[in-house]
């Protein structure tokens, strides 16, 4: 399996479609109708965190345009989670996902940059 060293830049701009967790359904003043999230996204390299965005309030919708950079040595995947603020105990797992970096070397040459997820 091919392994990734070097710099390693990652822009999160925003994200969108995401759902409300069951923690702020049940804490809701608003029972009824859409609910909101206090999102923020994560940046992880093999389980080790290199970057948080600010917390966005009340959208499901969030534009965070933040970037973050990490020197990667032997470098196996890329994950970025979305978590819901909550205001007690432990933040509301939202969404994520999983970037490979043998998938993205193997489509570009090494001076390529990825844009679009």
């Amino acid at each position: 399996v091919m392994k990734f060293n070097g710099y390693l830049k990652v822009r999160i701009g925003e994200a969108v479609g995401l759902q409300p967790t069951r923690w702020s359904l049940r804490h809701s003043l608003f029972r009824k109708g859409y609910q909101l999230l206090d999102p923020y996204v994560t940046v992880s390299v093999d389980q080790v965190r290199v970057g948080q965005t600010s917390t966005k309030q009340k959208t499901n919708k969030p534009t965070y345009n933040e970037e973050f950079s990490a020197t990667v040595t032997d470098g196996h995947q890329i994950e970025l989670s979305v978590f819901h603020d909550t205001p007690i105990g432990y933040d509301d797992f939202v969404a994520n996902c999983t970037l490979h970096f043998h998938d993205l070397l193997r489509s570009v040459g090494p001076n390529d940059s990825f844009e679009g997820w």
